[in-house]
């Protein structure tokens, strides 16, 4: 089994200790940042800091030739090859370097050309939202993400926000919490009508004006904007396609364990005030302008590093927008897409029905790659594997008892079912070895929201209190 911890370069690039301190954690990988959208991080134990404050920028010495003549680029942080230092210290303490990379969440990249941005219905731009359904965004995605591939000393690479971008997770003071009540209103909101778009809409047969018409009026109404009065349509013009759930990785709660059957009806929400050929027309265009680009993109890293494993941050949800955007598992991990995907699983309480979903949706063939791993899951206290991955996730148990202050990054365990007082704040939990019948990779990232008496969990999630599954 491994035991990973996703890392940024500043929590070990000048601080000498580092990193026989998190190879001290009985780690065997790291997922160390190479690509970043802006963030504000703590560093409780670096020597020369506490507060951490980064825009958007790439870690590494960028390649200027690979660039030349790009519609957008990358910014470079400074210092220079802070991922190069960090990942040469990680290596020579033992631990096993992945390369992890956010693709779509610009946070400033094409400031200078709001076309590229996601443009929602009502025209407003995200600036922290680069739109996939752009040509040339589509070769910054594929571009950087083989650029991160090709770097020397990382055996794998991670692409988060590989696809749709949205409302969600924008990069100012936040104060819109609470205006997309729900799924449905949040996917409407991401929906996307810029330029491109509009064309691919156009080329779809639809009207783009009338198709802007209906995703205003829905959300209108839905949320009482512009005076608009709330109000249900009729359940045969305006329910959601059958394929989008209820909540962003829920199956409903009288799903079996396993969930090995789909729901045959998509419960309501907001977004059934969409009228179904509105709601036809753009989860269409919308897979179809994903699939072309996470193609290109693991194209391109496939290209540039032949060999290396590629995981894709992902949602099965075909609407879901962000950091992990929506895909058909069936697709993304098909002939031509990834060897893996990486599932949020922040909430327990879902956990294991998010995995089951994409499970289930998952080819049970052989993909694209020939050594994959196999998912793994536990029963009667010993693993069990099968050619389909299986439903491993689950909640966590209620004796969690603290044992030792862990690293204070995300620390992940692919250990299945307990954490043997390693870092469990995300738990991606995988068997890892040859697979001969070429079953994809499924990792789960489970939080532990048990802490200790006396410790609050938002202090347990933030300091990275180490519990451990009895």
């Amino acid at each position: 089994m491994l035991v990973s911890a996703y890392l940024y370069p500043w929590d070990v690039d000048g601080d000498p200790a580092a990193a026989d301190r998190i190879a001290g954690l009985g780690l065997d990988e790291v997922v160390l940042a190479a690509a970043y959208h802006a963030v504000r991080a703590v560093t409780p134990f670096h020597p020369r800091h506490r507060i951490v404050t980064r825009d958007a920028a790439v870690y590494y010495r960028t390649d200027p030739a690979r660039w030349r003549g790009a519609a957008l680029r990358p910014a470079e942080a400074d210092p220079r090859g802070s991922f190069e230092r960090a990942a040469a210290r990680l290596i020579a303490a033992g631990l096993r370097v992945s390369a992890w990379a956010v693709l779509a969440h610009g946070c400033g990249v094409g400031a200078g050309n709001p076309s590229w941005h996601v443009r929602n219905a009502y025209g407003d731009g995200y600036p922290w939202a680069l739109c996939i359904g752009s040509p040339e965004v589509r070769d910054y995605v594929a571009a950087l993400a083989a650029e991160v591939a090709a770097l020397g000393g990382a055996g794998a690479v991670e692409l988060e926000a590989c696809g749709w971008y949205g409302i969600d997770h924008g990069s100012v003071h936040d104060k819109t919490a609470g205006a997309a009540v729900g799924p449905g209103a949040e996917w409407l909101l991401s929906v996307c009508f810029c330029a491109a778009c509009v064309e691919a809409y156009w080329q779809a047969g639809a009207d783009p004006e009338e198709l802007r018409a209906a995703v205003r009026a829905a959300l209108d109404s839905a949320l009482g904007w512009g005076g608009a009065v709330a109000s249900r349509g009729p359940a045969d013009t305006c329910e959601l396609p059958s394929s989008a759930p209820a909540d962003a990785g829920e199956l409903p709660s009288s799903a079996p364990a396993d969930a090995g059957e789909l729901p045959s009806s998509a419960p309501a929400d907001a977004g059934e005030l969409l009228p179904s050929w509105a709601a036809d027309v753009l989860l269409r265009v919308r897979a179809d302008v994903a699939e072309r680009a996470a193609r290109q993109a693991i194209a391109a890293v496939r290209a540039a590093a032949p060999g290396k494993q590629v995981l894709v941050h992902a949602h099965p949800d075909p609407r879901a927008a962000g950091s992990n955007p929506g895909y058909d598992p069936s697709v993304l991990l098909g002939p031509g897409g990834a060897d893996g995907i990486v599932l949020s699983c922040s909430d327990p309480a879902t956990a294991g029905q998010l995995v089951a979903r994409t499970a289930a949706a998952a080819p049970p063939g052989p993909g694209s790659r020939r050594r994959c791993r196999r998912s793994a899951a536990w029963a009667g206290g010993r693993r069990r594997s099968a050619g389909r991955p299986k439903p491993f996730a689950r909640p966590a148990p209620p004796n969690c008892a603290c044992t030792t202050p862990a690293w204070p990054r995300r620390a992940t365990s692919r250990r299945s079912g307990r954490c043997d007082a390693r870092p469990v704040l995300f738990a991606r939990l995988s068997c890892s070895r040859a697979c001969p019948d070429g079953a994809p990779v499924l990792f789960a990232r489970l939080s532990c929201r048990h802490p200790p008496p006396g410790v609050t969990a938002s202090n347990s999630y933030s300091n990275g209190i180490c519990c451990t599954y009895e």
